[in-house]
């Protein structure tokens, strides 16, 4: 027996220095495996065919270790459609293995800065990872015109430098930036159609994000199958108009109880600034509540919270968050964070969710 353990530790040993000589070559390999498995893996190819919906960024401005800036990725069949670009967003979509080259479209729900501070990075990986020939288009309300010229002109010399590197057939000139496509500020009451191709519909709406103005949600209907994403917004009898039997209710909410706490918090440390941003703020969004009347009288079947304020640090505070959810709407309802994913099959009444990151 002694002999016997005698040789296992000796093979240990020798695959342990073999190993350790050999470290680099095997680090390389397997790198090289993991990079080629990794770049043939899409989601796309492994979802049925249905609506499905993903938080590519489940926050706001203020850091929330879970949550980055608002974005909410919606696939319909194959096709791609990103709504809004907050900060971090484009590499989220990387990690949960939405191929930013197949983005069809980017929709904007308003001009703040969390919603398309992550335009940029997502409009570049778009280009280069699909190799267009033409440029992304990006659909909002009055005002789009101005935010895409903006960051085209930003990223102009970028754009320069990578066709110049890589090459016309890896990054087309004609294909870098984006290309504005604004549609009429809709009426409360009436949507405009942004999409409306085959079985899928994308609608646009007016919501109640006073004094920020055009703000609109979006509606997709494709295959039987809904999904509405807010934007942000006061509790709106508009909101919930469109939302009216929607499967998946995906809106915006913020806990004033949390936030005055924020709010007394800033007072303290003399920030009188923050004091009264924490003030402000408490006017122009939707408390959970307030967001649970809406999915109950809409006949929503399912409730996903995105544009979590404040940032939820502590597990007691998701508690704090929910107060009076149930109480007021009865359907399931999912505090979301980035990489909540929720799948709409086609020809069916399912509703399945899971967590890609």
């Amino acid at each position: 027996m002694k002999r016997i353990l005698l040789v296992l530790l000796g093979l240990v040993v020798v695959v342990g220095v073999l190993g350790y000589l050999l470290r680099r070559p095997i680090t390389l390999a397997l790198v090289s495996r993991v990079v080629a498995q990794n770049m043939r893996s899409s989601l796309l190819d492994e979802l049925p065919d249905g609506l499905h919906v993903g938080l590519c960024g489940a926050g706001s401005p203020l850091p929330d270790p879970e949550r980055s800036g608002p974005c909410v990725a919606v696939v319909a069949g194959r096709r791609l459609f990103v709504v809004d670009a907050g900060s971090g967003s484009s590499r989220n979509l990387g990690q949960m293995r939405l191929p930013q080259g197949e983005i069809e479209r980017i929709l904007l729900t308003h001009f703040h800065s969390d919603h398309i501070d992550g335009l940029g990075e997502m409009l570049m990986q778009r280009w280069v990872n699909g190799a267009h020939s033409s440029p992304t288009p990006v659909h909002g309300p009055p005002g789009v015109e101005a935010v895409v010229a903006g960051f085209n002109q930003a990223y102009a010399q970028d754009a320069g430098y990578r066709t110049a590197h890589h090459g016309e057939s890896v990054a087309p000139s004609s294909g870098a930036g984006a290309v504005a496509r604004p549609f009429a500020m809709p009426s409360s009451g009436e949507g405009v159609k942004v999409v409306d191709d085959g079985d899928l519909t994308i609608t646009a709406f007016a919501v109640d994000h006073e004094p920020v103005h055009p703000a609109v949600g979006y509606r997709f209907d494709y295959k039987g199958r809904s999904a509405l994403v807010s934007g942000d917004t006061r509790q709106s009898k508009n909101v919930a108009r469109f939302a009216d039997g929607v499967d998946l209710l995906v809106h915006e909410a913020l806990s004033r109880d949390l936030v005055m706490a924020l709010n007394e918090g800033a007072q303290r440390a003399g920030r009188e600034n923050v004091a009264k941003i924490t003030t402000d703020i408490l006017t122009y969004h939707a408390a959970p509540q307030e967001v649970a009347e809406i999915a109950r009288d809409a006949g929503a079947r399912e409730l996903l919270f995105y544009h979590v304020v404040p940032p939820l640090i502590l597990p007691t505070m998701e508690g704090i968050f929910l107060e009076g959810v149930a109480e007021t709407y009865e359907g399931p309802v999912t505090l979301g964070k980035d990489g909540t994913f929720v799948s709409l099959p086609a020809g069916s009444d399912a509703i399945t969710q899971k967590d890609l990151l």
